[in-house]
Protein backbone atom coordinates (compact mmCIF):
# COMPACT_ATOMS: atom_id res chain seq x y z
CA UNK A 1 0.00 0.00 0.00
CA UNK A 2 1.45 3.59 -0.89
CA UNK A 3 2.23 6.33 2.07
CA UNK A 4 -1.01 8.24 2.00
CA UNK A 5 -1.37 11.65 2.96
CA UNK A 6 -3.41 12.71 6.14
CA UNK A 7 -7.17 12.66 5.74
CA UNK A 8 -9.32 16.03 5.65
CA UNK A 9 -12.54 16.35 5.22
CA UNK A 10 -15.11 19.28 5.32
CA UNK A 11 -17.60 18.48 8.59
CA UNK A 12 -20.35 20.46 6.62
CA UNK A 13 -20.65 17.35 4.32
CA UNK A 14 -19.83 14.44 6.53
CA UNK A 15 -20.04 14.00 10.41
CA UNK A 16 -17.51 14.42 12.82
CA UNK A 17 -17.75 10.81 14.96
CA UNK A 18 -16.06 7.50 15.89
CA UNK A 19 -16.59 3.76 15.36
CA UNK A 20 -19.78 2.69 17.48
CA UNK A 21 -20.68 6.12 19.44
CA UNK A 22 -24.41 7.52 18.53
CA UNK A 23 -22.77 10.70 18.88
CA UNK A 24 -21.55 13.41 16.17
CA UNK A 25 -20.43 16.64 15.61
CA UNK A 26 -21.84 18.78 13.09
CA UNK A 27 -23.74 21.42 11.60
CA UNK A 28 -26.46 19.30 9.87
CA UNK A 29 -29.28 19.42 12.51
CA UNK A 30 -32.23 17.37 10.71
CA UNK A 31 -33.41 17.03 7.48
CA UNK A 32 -32.20 19.26 4.92
CA UNK A 33 -31.41 21.26 7.76
CA UNK A 34 -28.01 23.07 8.31
CA UNK A 35 -26.86 25.50 10.89
CA UNK A 36 -23.37 27.86 10.91
CA UNK A 37 -22.68 26.34 14.65
CA UNK A 38 -21.86 22.71 14.97
CA UNK A 39 -23.70 20.89 17.28
CA UNK A 40 -23.49 18.04 19.62
CA UNK A 41 -26.08 15.52 17.92
CA UNK A 42 -27.23 11.97 18.78
CA UNK A 43 -29.23 9.65 17.11
CA UNK A 44 -30.26 7.59 19.61
CA UNK A 45 -34.47 7.28 19.68
CA UNK A 46 -33.92 9.62 16.57
CA UNK A 47 -31.32 12.33 15.43
CA UNK A 48 -31.86 15.23 17.76
CA UNK A 49 -28.98 17.98 17.95
CA UNK A 50 -28.95 18.56 21.83
CA UNK A 51 -26.82 21.14 21.99
CA UNK A 52 -24.71 23.85 19.87
CA UNK A 53 -21.74 24.41 20.35
CA UNK A 54 -20.60 28.80 19.75
CA UNK A 55 -17.14 29.97 20.09
CA UNK A 56 -17.13 33.18 21.83
CA UNK A 57 -14.27 36.17 22.76
CA UNK A 58 -15.78 39.12 25.09
CA UNK A 59 -19.34 37.35 24.63
CA UNK A 60 -19.57 37.79 21.33
CA UNK A 61 -19.78 34.69 18.59
CA UNK A 62 -16.59 34.44 16.73
CA UNK A 63 -16.87 33.16 13.11
CA UNK A 64 -14.17 30.51 12.67
CA UNK A 65 -13.21 27.81 9.91
CA UNK A 66 -12.85 24.10 10.53
CA UNK A 67 -10.33 21.57 10.35
CA UNK A 68 -11.66 17.91 10.54
CA UNK A 69 -9.97 15.17 10.34
CA UNK A 70 -10.99 11.26 11.35
CA UNK A 71 -9.78 12.29 14.85
CA UNK A 72 -9.34 15.18 15.87
CA UNK A 73 -11.88 18.45 15.03
CA UNK A 74 -10.90 21.99 14.97
CA UNK A 75 -12.46 25.59 14.96
CA UNK A 76 -9.69 27.60 13.84
CA UNK A 77 -8.18 31.13 13.12
CA UNK A 78 -6.09 32.24 10.60
CA UNK A 79 -5.20 28.67 10.22
CA UNK A 80 -4.14 28.11 13.73
CA UNK A 81 -6.39 26.11 16.01
CA UNK A 82 -8.47 27.81 18.88
CA UNK A 83 -10.57 24.68 19.76
CA UNK A 84 -10.31 21.31 19.29
CA UNK A 85 -12.71 18.19 20.06
CA UNK A 86 -11.98 14.64 20.35
CA UNK A 87 -13.64 11.41 21.23
CA UNK A 88 -12.53 9.88 24.39
CA UNK A 89 -15.52 7.29 24.42
CA UNK A 90 -18.23 6.69 22.51
CA UNK A 91 -20.41 8.50 25.04
CA UNK A 92 -18.00 10.96 25.98
CA UNK A 93 -16.16 14.09 23.43
CA UNK A 94 -13.73 15.89 25.22
CA UNK A 95 -13.34 19.67 23.99
CA UNK A 96 -10.26 21.80 24.89
CA UNK A 97 -9.54 25.69 23.71
CA UNK A 98 -7.14 28.60 24.22
CA UNK A 99 -7.65 31.95 22.92
CA UNK A 100 -11.19 31.72 23.06
CA UNK A 101 -14.47 30.66 25.02
CA UNK A 102 -17.13 28.19 24.24
CA UNK A 103 -20.79 28.40 24.47
CA UNK A 104 -22.36 25.27 24.98
CA UNK A 105 -26.02 25.82 24.66
CA UNK A 106 -29.28 24.15 24.79
CA UNK A 107 -30.08 23.81 20.72
CA UNK A 108 -34.13 23.45 21.26
CA UNK A 109 -34.42 27.07 23.23
CA UNK A 110 -37.69 26.61 24.34
CA UNK A 111 -38.45 24.09 27.33
CA UNK A 112 -41.98 22.48 27.84
CA UNK A 113 -43.33 19.43 29.65
CA UNK A 114 -42.70 17.21 27.10
CA UNK A 115 -40.09 18.73 24.76
CA UNK A 116 -36.67 20.83 25.38
CA UNK A 117 -33.62 20.47 27.47
CA UNK A 118 -33.73 21.40 31.39
CA UNK A 119 -30.62 22.42 32.84
CA UNK A 120 -29.01 21.80 36.47
CA UNK A 121 -25.45 22.10 38.32
CA UNK A 122 -25.12 19.00 40.10
CA UNK A 123 -24.55 20.00 43.59
CA UNK A 124 -22.25 16.36 44.12
CA UNK A 125 -19.46 17.11 41.37
CA UNK A 126 -20.07 20.59 40.33
CA UNK A 127 -21.05 19.46 36.58
CA UNK A 128 -23.65 21.24 34.80
CA UNK A 129 -25.91 18.83 33.02
CA UNK A 130 -28.65 19.33 30.41
CA UNK A 131 -30.99 16.74 30.42
CA UNK A 132 -33.24 16.14 26.76
CA UNK A 133 -36.82 15.51 26.36
CA UNK A 134 -35.99 14.63 22.87
CA UNK A 135 -33.55 11.93 23.11
CA UNK A 136 -34.45 10.68 26.80
CA UNK A 137 -30.63 11.19 27.87
CA UNK A 138 -28.89 13.40 30.13
CA UNK A 139 -25.36 15.55 29.01
CA UNK A 140 -23.31 16.06 31.47
CA UNK A 141 -20.01 18.56 30.97
CA UNK A 142 -17.54 18.43 33.62
CA UNK A 143 -14.85 20.86 33.96
CA UNK A 144 -10.77 19.50 33.77
CA UNK A 145 -9.49 22.59 33.37
CA UNK A 146 -10.63 26.15 33.16
CA UNK A 147 -14.48 27.22 34.91
CA UNK A 148 -18.09 26.39 33.89
CA UNK A 149 -20.81 29.51 33.84
CA UNK A 150 -23.73 28.18 34.04
CA UNK A 151 -26.41 29.84 32.66
CA UNK A 152 -30.46 29.28 33.53
CA UNK A 153 -29.31 27.23 35.62
CA UNK A 154 -32.50 25.37 36.76
CA UNK A 155 -34.78 27.47 34.28
CA UNK A 156 -38.09 26.76 32.63
CA UNK A 157 -40.27 27.68 29.42
CA UNK A 158 -38.54 29.96 27.01
CA UNK A 159 -35.33 31.23 29.39
CA UNK A 160 -31.79 30.75 27.78
CA UNK A 161 -29.56 28.04 29.30
CA UNK A 162 -26.14 27.43 28.28
CA UNK A 163 -22.74 26.20 29.76
CA UNK A 164 -19.98 28.87 28.98
CA UNK A 165 -16.23 27.55 29.12
CA UNK A 166 -13.33 29.80 29.33
CA UNK A 167 -10.21 29.93 31.80
CA UNK A 168 -9.65 30.46 34.78
CA UNK A 169 -8.37 33.57 36.00
CA UNK A 170 -5.53 32.27 37.45
CA UNK A 171 -4.41 30.49 34.38
CA UNK A 172 -2.25 32.88 32.43
CA UNK A 173 -2.62 30.89 28.56
CA UNK A 174 -6.62 31.03 29.23
CA UNK A 175 -6.87 27.42 28.31
CA UNK A 176 -9.59 25.60 29.33
CA UNK A 177 -10.84 21.65 29.02
CA UNK A 178 -14.29 19.80 29.65
CA UNK A 179 -15.63 16.71 28.94
CA UNK A 180 -19.38 16.50 27.53
CA UNK A 181 -20.79 12.51 28.37
CA UNK A 182 -24.20 11.23 27.36
CA UNK A 183 -25.81 8.48 29.52
CA UNK A 184 -29.54 8.04 30.73
CA UNK A 185 -29.84 8.67 34.57
CA UNK A 186 -26.90 7.95 36.55
CA UNK A 187 -22.86 7.27 36.71
CA UNK A 188 -20.20 8.67 38.74
CA UNK A 189 -18.40 11.75 38.24
CA UNK A 190 -16.23 12.19 35.52
CA UNK A 191 -12.59 10.39 35.23
CA UNK A 192 -10.42 11.47 32.67
CA UNK A 193 -9.20 8.05 30.96
CA UNK A 194 -6.60 9.75 29.12
CA UNK A 195 -4.84 13.43 27.83
CA UNK A 196 -5.91 15.16 25.17
CA UNK A 197 -3.09 14.38 22.57
CA UNK A 198 -3.07 11.01 23.36
CA UNK A 199 -6.59 10.36 23.00
CA UNK A 200 -5.96 11.94 19.31
CA UNK A 201 -3.65 9.60 18.76
CA UNK A 202 -5.51 6.49 19.88
CA UNK A 203 -8.29 7.61 17.87
CA UNK A 204 -5.90 8.28 14.60
CA UNK A 205 -4.60 5.12 14.92
CA UNK A 206 -7.86 3.32 15.49
CA UNK A 207 -8.84 4.57 12.27
CA UNK A 208 -6.08 3.48 10.24
CA UNK A 209 -5.88 0.31 11.41
CA UNK A 210 -9.76 0.13 10.02
CA UNK A 211 -8.89 2.17 6.67
CA UNK A 212 -6.08 -1.08 6.55
CA UNK A 213 -8.46 -3.41 7.50
CA UNK A 214 -11.45 -2.81 4.25
CA UNK A 215 -8.98 -0.81 1.49
CA UNK A 216 -5.64 -2.01 2.52
CA UNK A 217 -5.03 -2.24 -1.43
CA UNK A 218 -5.45 1.56 -1.87
CA UNK A 219 -2.69 3.44 -3.65
CA UNK A 220 -2.62 6.88 -5.57
CA UNK A 221 -5.09 5.96 -8.07
CA UNK A 222 -7.83 5.00 -5.31
CA UNK A 223 -7.72 8.47 -3.83
CA UNK A 224 -11.04 8.58 -2.35
CA UNK A 225 -10.73 5.34 -0.93
CA UNK A 226 -9.08 6.59 2.53
CA UNK A 227 -12.66 9.03 2.65
CA UNK A 228 -14.65 5.93 2.08
CA UNK A 229 -13.48 3.95 4.79
CA UNK A 230 -13.95 6.95 7.44
CA UNK A 231 -17.34 7.22 5.92
CA UNK A 232 -18.08 3.39 6.91
CA UNK A 233 -16.42 3.64 10.10
CA UNK A 234 -17.65 6.69 11.35
CA UNK A 235 -21.27 5.54 10.68
CA UNK A 236 -20.68 2.74 12.98
CA UNK A 237 -23.01 2.52 15.92
CA UNK A 238 -22.53 0.34 18.81
CA UNK A 239 -25.61 -2.38 19.59
CA UNK A 240 -28.16 -0.39 21.17
CA UNK A 241 -31.76 -0.24 21.38
CA UNK A 242 -33.36 -2.42 18.02
CA UNK A 243 -29.83 -2.81 16.71
CA UNK A 244 -28.83 -6.01 17.93
CA UNK A 245 -24.97 -5.76 16.46
CA UNK A 246 -22.38 -3.01 15.55
CA UNK A 247 -24.37 -1.73 12.60
CA UNK A 248 -23.35 0.73 9.74
CA UNK A 249 -26.12 3.26 9.54
CA UNK A 250 -26.72 5.00 6.37
CA UNK A 251 -25.64 8.02 7.54
CA UNK A 252 -24.94 10.11 10.87
CA UNK A 253 -26.93 12.82 9.02
CA UNK A 254 -30.71 12.54 8.66
CA UNK A 255 -30.70 8.66 7.34
CA UNK A 256 -30.07 7.34 10.88
CA UNK A 257 -31.02 3.42 10.02
CA UNK A 258 -30.30 0.21 8.33
CA UNK A 259 -32.65 0.08 5.40
CA UNK A 260 -33.28 -3.60 4.01
CA UNK A 261 -31.36 -3.46 0.68
CA UNK A 262 -28.62 -0.81 1.97
CA UNK A 263 -26.65 -2.42 4.02
CA UNK A 264 -26.25 -5.46 1.19
CA UNK A 265 -23.77 -3.14 0.02
CA UNK A 266 -21.98 -2.18 3.12
CA UNK A 267 -21.64 -5.77 3.60
CA UNK A 268 -20.06 -6.18 0.42
CA UNK A 269 -17.62 -3.94 0.38
CA UNK A 270 -16.62 -5.04 4.46
CA UNK A 271 -16.19 -8.65 3.46
CA UNK A 272 -12.96 -9.20 1.73
CA UNK A 273 -11.13 -7.45 4.97
CA UNK A 274 -13.44 -7.92 8.15
CA UNK A 275 -15.93 -11.17 6.89
CA UNK A 276 -17.21 -11.24 10.63
CA UNK A 277 -18.21 -7.74 10.39
CA UNK A 278 -19.71 -8.24 6.94
CA UNK A 279 -21.59 -10.83 8.56
CA UNK A 280 -23.21 -8.50 10.87
CA UNK A 281 -24.49 -6.18 8.63
CA UNK A 282 -25.46 -8.78 6.06
CA UNK A 283 -27.77 -10.36 9.32
CA UNK A 284 -28.99 -7.24 10.64
CA UNK A 285 -32.63 -6.60 9.23
CA UNK A 286 -32.52 -10.60 9.43
CA UNK A 287 -32.98 -10.38 13.31
CA UNK A 288 -36.39 -8.39 12.65
CA UNK A 289 -37.60 -11.00 10.04
CA UNK A 290 -41.39 -11.52 10.80
CA UNK A 291 -43.14 -14.62 10.90
CA UNK A 292 -44.45 -14.13 7.01
CA UNK A 293 -40.92 -13.93 6.10
CA UNK A 294 -40.82 -10.36 5.22
CA UNK A 295 -37.77 -8.17 6.71
CA UNK A 296 -38.36 -5.10 8.25
CA UNK A 297 -38.06 -1.72 5.49
CA UNK A 298 -35.66 -0.10 8.02
CA UNK A 299 -34.18 -0.60 11.37
CA UNK A 300 -32.80 2.05 13.73
CA UNK A 301 -32.25 2.41 17.53
CA UNK A 302 -35.95 2.98 18.56
CA UNK A 303 -37.79 2.32 15.82
CA UNK A 304 -38.66 -0.78 13.33
CA UNK A 305 -41.10 -0.07 10.31
CA UNK A 306 -42.52 -2.85 8.59
CA UNK A 307 -45.00 -0.53 6.05
CA UNK A 308 -43.03 -1.41 3.11
CA UNK A 309 -40.02 -3.86 2.41
CA UNK A 310 -36.78 -3.67 0.25
CA UNK A 311 -36.29 -5.37 -2.92
CA UNK A 312 -34.72 -9.35 -2.47
CA UNK A 313 -31.28 -8.51 -3.27
CA UNK A 314 -30.09 -10.64 -0.61
CA UNK A 315 -29.18 -14.01 -2.60
CA UNK A 316 -27.26 -12.22 -5.19
CA UNK A 317 -25.65 -10.30 -2.15
CA UNK A 318 -24.89 -13.31 -0.31
CA UNK A 319 -23.27 -15.36 -3.39
CA UNK A 320 -20.69 -11.93 -3.05
CA UNK A 321 -20.16 -12.42 0.70
CA UNK A 322 -19.21 -15.97 0.03
CA UNK A 323 -16.89 -15.16 -2.68
CA UNK A 324 -14.96 -13.52 -0.22
CA UNK A 325 -15.37 -15.18 2.96
CA UNK A 326 -16.10 -19.07 4.00
CA UNK A 327 -18.96 -19.38 6.62
CA UNK A 328 -19.40 -22.68 8.90
CA UNK A 329 -22.05 -24.71 8.68
CA UNK A 330 -23.99 -23.59 11.44
CA UNK A 331 -24.21 -20.19 9.88
CA UNK A 332 -25.26 -21.30 6.74
CA UNK A 333 -27.73 -23.17 8.67
CA UNK A 334 -29.40 -19.93 9.76
CA UNK A 335 -28.67 -18.34 6.97
CA UNK A 336 -30.69 -20.86 5.11
CA UNK A 337 -33.69 -20.63 7.09
CA UNK A 338 -33.86 -16.83 6.94
CA UNK A 339 -33.04 -16.78 2.59
CA UNK A 340 -35.79 -19.76 2.40
CA UNK A 341 -38.47 -17.40 4.89
CA UNK A 342 -38.00 -14.29 2.80
CA UNK A 343 -37.95 -16.04 -0.27
CA UNK A 344 -41.07 -17.56 0.37
CA UNK A 345 -42.46 -14.42 1.46
CA UNK A 346 -42.73 -12.65 -2.07
CA UNK A 347 -43.64 -16.10 -3.34
CA UNK A 348 -46.74 -16.78 -0.57
CA UNK A 349 -47.81 -13.76 0.10
CA UNK A 350 -47.04 -11.21 -3.13
CA UNK A 351 -48.22 -12.83 -5.75
CA UNK A 352 -52.05 -12.64 -7.14
CA UNK A 353 -53.81 -16.19 -7.20
CA UNK A 354 -52.79 -17.37 -10.52
CA UNK A 355 -50.05 -15.14 -11.56
CA UNK A 356 -46.81 -17.14 -11.72
CA UNK A 357 -44.75 -13.20 -10.97
CA UNK A 358 -44.92 -11.34 -7.36
CA UNK A 359 -45.70 -7.89 -7.31
CA UNK A 360 -44.40 -4.62 -4.88
CA UNK A 361 -47.19 -2.74 -3.33
CA UNK A 362 -45.49 0.95 -3.72
CA UNK A 363 -42.66 2.05 -5.37
CA UNK A 364 -40.91 2.21 -1.57
CA UNK A 365 -40.76 -1.90 -2.06
CA UNK A 366 -38.60 -1.57 -5.40
CA UNK A 367 -36.19 1.03 -3.32
CA UNK A 368 -36.58 3.06 -6.09
CA UNK A 369 -39.24 5.11 -4.29
CA UNK A 370 -40.63 7.61 -7.09
CA UNK A 371 -39.20 5.66 -10.10
CA UNK A 372 -41.45 6.72 -13.26
CA UNK A 373 -42.00 2.88 -13.81
CA UNK A 374 -44.54 3.49 -11.01
CA UNK A 375 -46.66 6.37 -12.71
CA UNK A 376 -49.74 4.18 -13.85
CA UNK A 377 -49.75 1.97 -11.41
CA UNK A 378 -47.99 1.65 -8.08
CA UNK A 379 -49.11 -2.09 -7.33
CA UNK A 380 -47.07 -4.15 -9.98
CA UNK A 381 -45.36 -7.04 -11.40
CA UNK A 382 -42.06 -5.98 -12.21
CA UNK A 383 -38.96 -7.60 -13.81
CA UNK A 384 -36.70 -6.30 -11.58
CA UNK A 385 -38.03 -7.75 -8.94
CA UNK A 386 -38.44 -11.19 -10.93
CA UNK A 387 -35.06 -10.97 -11.78
CA UNK A 388 -33.64 -10.64 -8.29
CA UNK A 389 -35.65 -13.39 -6.98
CA UNK A 390 -34.30 -15.87 -9.81
CA UNK A 391 -31.23 -15.03 -8.78
CA UNK A 392 -31.78 -15.36 -5.08
CA UNK A 393 -33.53 -18.68 -5.84
CA UNK A 394 -30.41 -19.79 -7.50
CA UNK A 395 -28.48 -19.13 -4.54
CA UNK A 396 -31.15 -20.72 -2.00
CA UNK A 397 -30.88 -23.82 -4.50
CA UNK A 398 -27.38 -24.31 -4.23
CA UNK A 399 -27.04 -23.76 -0.79
CA UNK A 400 -30.10 -25.78 -0.07
CA UNK A 401 -28.44 -28.34 -2.10
CA UNK A 402 -25.11 -28.23 0.12
CA UNK A 403 -26.69 -28.84 2.93
CA UNK A 404 -28.41 -31.78 2.30
CA UNK A 405 -31.85 -30.77 2.16
CA UNK A 406 -34.43 -30.82 -0.20
CA UNK A 407 -34.74 -28.06 -3.16
CA UNK A 408 -36.88 -29.47 -5.45
CA UNK A 409 -39.77 -27.50 -4.25
CA UNK A 410 -37.41 -24.17 -4.84
CA UNK A 411 -36.45 -25.44 -7.98
CA UNK A 412 -39.82 -25.75 -9.07
CA UNK A 413 -40.64 -22.17 -8.33
CA UNK A 414 -37.67 -21.02 -9.84
CA UNK A 415 -38.10 -22.08 -13.30
CA UNK A 416 -42.16 -20.63 -13.02
CA UNK A 417 -40.47 -16.87 -12.13
CA UNK A 418 -37.94 -17.36 -14.25
CA UNK A 419 -40.18 -18.46 -17.46
CA UNK A 420 -42.70 -15.58 -16.76
CA UNK A 421 -40.17 -13.24 -16.11
CA UNK A 422 -39.18 -13.89 -20.18
CA UNK A 423 -42.68 -14.82 -21.44
CA UNK A 424 -45.13 -11.87 -19.30
CA UNK A 425 -42.67 -9.30 -19.02
CA UNK A 426 -40.11 -9.44 -22.07
CA UNK A 427 -42.14 -7.63 -25.38
CA UNK A 428 -39.22 -8.86 -27.60
CA UNK A 429 -37.56 -4.92 -27.56
CA UNK A 430 -37.52 -4.47 -23.33
CA UNK A 431 -38.61 -5.51 -20.21
CA UNK A 432 -41.92 -3.59 -18.87
CA UNK A 433 -43.89 -3.96 -15.50
CA UNK A 434 -47.62 -4.31 -15.19
CA UNK A 435 -50.26 -3.63 -12.83
CA UNK A 436 -51.07 -6.39 -10.70
CA UNK A 437 -54.62 -5.97 -11.44
CA UNK A 438 -55.62 -4.83 -14.70
CA UNK A 439 -52.58 -5.68 -16.47
CA UNK A 440 -51.65 -2.08 -17.80
CA UNK A 441 -48.28 -1.15 -19.04
CA UNK A 442 -45.57 0.55 -17.10
CA UNK A 443 -43.16 3.46 -18.49
CA UNK A 444 -39.88 2.01 -19.61
CA UNK A 445 -38.12 5.03 -19.69
CA UNK A 446 -36.22 4.54 -15.86
CA UNK A 447 -32.98 2.19 -15.37
CA UNK A 448 -35.41 0.47 -13.04
CA UNK A 449 -36.05 -1.98 -15.89
CA UNK A 450 -33.10 -2.62 -16.98
CA UNK A 451 -32.35 -4.17 -13.77
CA UNK A 452 -32.56 -7.64 -14.83
CA UNK A 453 -29.64 -7.50 -16.59
CA UNK A 454 -28.20 -8.84 -12.62
CA UNK A 455 -29.63 -12.30 -14.07
CA UNK A 456 -27.84 -11.86 -16.93
CA UNK A 457 -26.74 -15.39 -16.48
CA UNK A 458 -30.10 -16.72 -16.59
CA UNK A 459 -31.49 -14.97 -19.64
CA UNK A 460 -30.75 -15.36 -23.72
CA UNK A 461 -28.00 -13.49 -25.06
CA UNK A 462 -30.27 -11.63 -27.47
CA UNK A 463 -31.70 -10.49 -24.05
CA UNK A 464 -28.81 -9.39 -22.09
CA UNK A 465 -27.29 -7.56 -25.90
CA UNK A 466 -30.20 -5.50 -25.97
CA UNK A 467 -30.37 -4.51 -22.20
CA UNK A 468 -26.54 -3.91 -22.76
CA UNK A 469 -27.09 -1.38 -25.38
CA UNK A 470 -29.96 0.24 -23.87
CA UNK A 471 -27.76 1.02 -20.54
CA UNK A 472 -25.86 2.32 -22.86
CA UNK A 473 -28.38 4.69 -23.42
CA UNK A 474 -28.45 5.53 -19.51
CA UNK A 475 -24.66 6.20 -19.17
CA UNK A 476 -23.19 9.73 -18.97
CA UNK A 477 -20.46 11.48 -18.33
CA UNK A 478 -20.54 10.29 -14.61
CA UNK A 479 -22.07 6.99 -14.89
CA UNK A 480 -26.05 5.48 -14.86
CA UNK A 481 -28.58 7.64 -15.04
CA UNK A 482 -32.08 6.29 -12.59
CA UNK A 483 -33.95 8.30 -15.99
CA UNK A 484 -33.29 8.57 -19.19
CA UNK A 485 -32.45 12.29 -19.55
CA UNK A 486 -33.78 13.18 -23.01
CA UNK A 487 -37.00 12.26 -21.44
CA UNK A 488 -39.76 14.41 -20.08
CA UNK A 489 -39.80 12.82 -17.00
CA UNK A 490 -36.04 13.56 -16.06
CA UNK A 491 -35.28 15.48 -13.06
CA UNK A 492 -32.08 16.85 -11.93
CA UNK A 493 -32.80 16.47 -8.46
CA UNK A 494 -35.35 14.13 -9.09
CA UNK A 495 -34.53 11.71 -6.43
CA UNK A 496 -35.02 7.86 -8.74
CA UNK A 497 -36.20 9.64 -12.06
CA UNK A 498 -32.79 11.01 -12.75
CA UNK A 499 -29.91 10.87 -10.74
CA UNK A 500 -26.87 8.19 -10.43
CA UNK A 501 -26.98 6.65 -7.26
CA UNK A 502 -24.69 3.93 -5.83
CA UNK A 503 -26.99 0.73 -5.83
CA UNK A 504 -28.08 0.50 -9.06
CA UNK A 505 -24.45 1.52 -10.61
CA UNK A 506 -23.16 -1.63 -8.80
CA UNK A 507 -26.10 -3.94 -9.98
CA UNK A 508 -25.72 -2.65 -13.21
CA UNK A 509 -21.93 -3.30 -13.02
CA UNK A 510 -22.19 -6.46 -12.42
CA UNK A 511 -24.75 -7.72 -14.21
CA UNK A 512 -23.11 -6.18 -17.22
CA UNK A 513 -20.09 -8.03 -16.26
CA UNK A 514 -21.36 -11.53 -15.57
CA UNK A 515 -23.49 -11.52 -18.89
CA UNK A 516 -20.47 -11.09 -21.08
CA UNK A 517 -20.64 -7.06 -21.70
CA UNK A 518 -16.76 -6.54 -19.56
CA UNK A 519 -15.90 -3.60 -21.62
CA UNK A 520 -19.37 -1.50 -20.29
CA UNK A 521 -18.89 -2.83 -17.01
CA UNK A 522 -15.83 -1.38 -16.98
CA UNK A 523 -16.86 1.84 -18.24
CA UNK A 524 -19.70 2.07 -15.65
CA UNK A 525 -16.94 1.51 -12.61
CA UNK A 526 -14.77 4.18 -14.08
CA UNK A 527 -16.93 6.19 -14.17
CA UNK A 528 -18.47 6.18 -11.18
CA UNK A 529 -15.36 5.94 -9.66
CA UNK A 530 -14.20 9.33 -10.81
CA UNK A 531 -17.46 10.97 -9.70
CA UNK A 532 -17.48 9.78 -6.32
CA UNK A 533 -13.27 10.97 -6.42
CA UNK A 534 -14.46 14.52 -7.45
CA UNK A 535 -17.99 14.93 -5.61
CA UNK A 536 -17.82 12.62 -2.48
CA UNK A 537 -20.10 9.99 -1.08
CA UNK A 538 -23.58 11.70 -1.79
CA UNK A 539 -26.77 10.05 -1.51
CA UNK A 540 -27.08 10.41 -5.22
CA UNK A 541 -25.59 12.73 -7.99
CA UNK A 542 -26.68 15.07 -10.75
CA UNK A 543 -26.84 13.27 -13.63
CA UNK A 544 -25.53 15.69 -16.14
CA UNK A 545 -22.77 17.65 -13.92
CA UNK A 546 -21.90 15.38 -11.10
CA UNK A 547 -22.87 17.35 -8.27
CA UNK A 548 -23.59 15.55 -4.85
CA UNK A 549 -27.46 15.82 -3.79
CA UNK A 550 -29.00 15.40 -0.58
CA UNK A 551 -27.31 13.41 2.21
CA UNK A 552 -23.62 14.14 1.17
CA UNK A 553 -21.98 11.39 4.00
CA UNK A 554 -23.82 8.01 2.43
CA UNK A 555 -22.54 5.02 3.52
CA UNK A 556 -23.98 2.87 0.69
CA UNK A 557 -22.19 5.17 -1.77
CA UNK A 558 -18.55 5.11 0.35
CA UNK A 559 -19.02 1.40 0.30
CA UNK A 560 -20.00 0.94 -3.56
CA UNK A 561 -16.46 3.12 -4.40
CA UNK A 562 -14.90 0.72 -2.04
CA UNK A 563 -16.28 -2.43 -3.95
CA UNK A 564 -15.37 -1.46 -7.09
CA UNK A 565 -12.39 -0.01 -6.78
CA UNK A 566 -11.29 -3.40 -4.87
CA UNK A 567 -12.15 -4.72 -8.21
CA UNK A 568 -10.55 -2.40 -10.32
CA UNK A 569 -7.16 -2.44 -8.46
CA UNK A 570 -7.55 -7.01 -8.90
CA UNK A 571 -8.36 -5.86 -12.51
CA UNK A 572 -5.20 -2.96 -12.86
CA UNK A 573 -7.72 -1.05 -14.08
CA UNK A 574 -7.86 1.66 -11.49
CA UNK A 575 -5.41 3.62 -13.66
CA UNK A 576 -7.94 3.74 -15.90
CA UNK A 577 -10.35 6.48 -14.48
CA UNK A 578 -9.66 8.93 -17.28
CA UNK A 579 -12.78 9.79 -19.68
CA UNK A 580 -13.15 7.74 -22.15
CA UNK A 581 -14.69 8.49 -25.67
CA UNK A 582 -17.77 6.12 -25.44
CA UNK A 583 -20.70 7.99 -25.74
Amino acid sequence: MAEMTPLRFDVREIPFSRRGSWLDISPVVGLHSVRDDLHLVTHQTGMHAVLRLVPERGGARLPLEFETSPSVLAWTEAGRPVIRAVFERLDAVRLAGEGAELRIADAAEVLTPFTGTYLFTDPIDGSAVFTSYESGRRYRVTALRGELRVEGSEALGESARAVVVGGAAADESGGWEVAIEEFETARQPYRSTGGFDELVAETAAEFASFADTVAGWRDASTPAAQLAAYVLWSATVSPRGFLQRESVLMSKHWMDKVWSWDHCFNALALSPGDPAFALDQFLTPFDHQEASGAMPDSVTHSEILYNFVKPPIHGWALAKLREEAGLDRETLVGIQHRLAAWTGFWLDYRRVPGHALPHYQHGNDSGWDNSTTFDHDRVIESPDLAAFLVVQLDVLIALTDELGLDAADWRARRDQVADALLAELWNGEEFVARSASGGRISKTGSLLNLLPIVAGRALPAAVTERLASEIERHLTEFGPATQLVDSAEYAADGYWRGPIWAPSTVLIEDGLRVSGHAELADEVSSRFRRLCEASGFAENFDALSGAGLRDRAYTWTASAYLLLARQAVARGQAKGTAPSDRA
